[in-house]
Formats: C-alpha cells, structure tokens, sequence
C-alpha cells in the first residue's frame, strides 16, 4: 500500500471513529438545519473544516503554535455545543446572515480538532516536518469521511421530514438537543476550569 493510501485511510478512519465520535456529532449538528438543496453550502461547510483541520496539523508540526492538549479536549465539546445551541435558538427563524457563524465555528473546529490529533500525525510522519503528499492524502480521507457523515444525516433528514411528516424546525430541534444531551458529558470530562 503506498503513502497516499494509507494517510487517506488514517483520515477516513479519523472522522469515523466510533471511539472519537466528536467529529460525528459536530457534522450532525453543523448539518441538521439544510437539505439536499443545500448542497453547496454543506460542501463548503464540510471543506472549511478540512482546512482548518489541515491548518493546525502544519502549525503543530512546525512548532509554530502549541496549544495544551486539556485546553483543546476542552474547546472540542464547546465548539459542538455552540452549534448546537445556535440551532435551537434559529430554528425555523430566517437566517439573515448569520451563517457566518456557522462558518466561524466550523473553522474554529477544524482548527482545534487539528491540534487534537496534531501530536499522533507528525509522529506518523517522523522528524523534519510533514510530507506534503501524506497531509494531502490525510485531508482527502476527512473529507470524504465527512461527506459520507453528512450524506447520511441529509438522507435521514429527508427521511423524516418527507416520510414522517416531522416539520424541518422540530427536526433541528430533536437532533440539536439529542447533540447536547451526548455533548454535555464530554465537556464534564473534559473541564478544565
């Protein structure tokens, strides 16, 4: 197997991880309020956290910039939370702009989940920094990892919504609060103040 498929694999199992499933509860929530007419607007969410995501990992391996490793398992929940109680305060609302929050804390997610994961990929890789090939591969494999998440919640979204007759904003409502609910004991864990 050469570099490009393994370090695509490392990212695919990254995001899929059931042991890790932080990334899974972020994209539900991240995703919860569009439909497969948003379709762009979900790429684009979902290719943001990869270049946060990407980011962090180079930063982390130039040692330009360290950041605690309690601090991000912290910030990992908060961040999940924070989308999750922006859909519950904007569903069924007309979003006038404020999807710039989304894209706010969707980078800020790949961002810290980067760092999160930073320490185990550069040991990967070995002293002298990141391969270019290996981190490329590693970013595809999350994004479609990521794509193949959000695929899902769409198509249980559709499913619901069409099928079940469950009103889109009830729908955001349900999954928001059942994110919370799975969200607040990894915080618990994890604090640190």
């Amino acid at each position: 197997m050469n570099d490009f498929s393994i370090y695509f694999n490392l990212g695919l199992t990254h995001v899929l991880d059931w042991n890790a499933y932080d990334h899974v509860l972020f994209l539900t929530v991240l995703v919860a309020a569009s439909t497969f007419k948003d379709w762009k607007r979900v790429v684009g969410l979902v290719t943001l956290f990869t270049i946060g995501h990407t980011a962090s990992l180079v930063l982390a391996a130039y040692d330009v910039l360290a950041v605690s490793g309690s601090l991000i398992e912290f910030l990992i929940p908060v961040s999940i939370l924070i989308t999750a109680f922006y859909n519950l305060f904007t569903a069924g609302k007309t979003k006038n702009g404020s999807i710039l929050l989304l894209y706010v804390v969707t980078l800020f997610f790949g961002l810290i989940h980067g760092f999160g994961f930073s320490s185990f990929f550069v040991s990967t890789t070995g002293s002298g920094g990141i391969e270019v090939l290996r981190l490329l591969a590693f970013a595809v494999g999350i994004e479609a990892a990521q794509l193949i998440v959000v695929l899902i919640v769409l198509l249980l979204a559709f499913i619901f919504q069409n099928i079940f007759r469950l009103s889109k904003r009830d729908w955001v409502l349900i999954i928001s609060a059942i994110i919370i609910g799975l969200t607040i004991p990894m915080l618990r864990e994890n604090w640190i103040l």
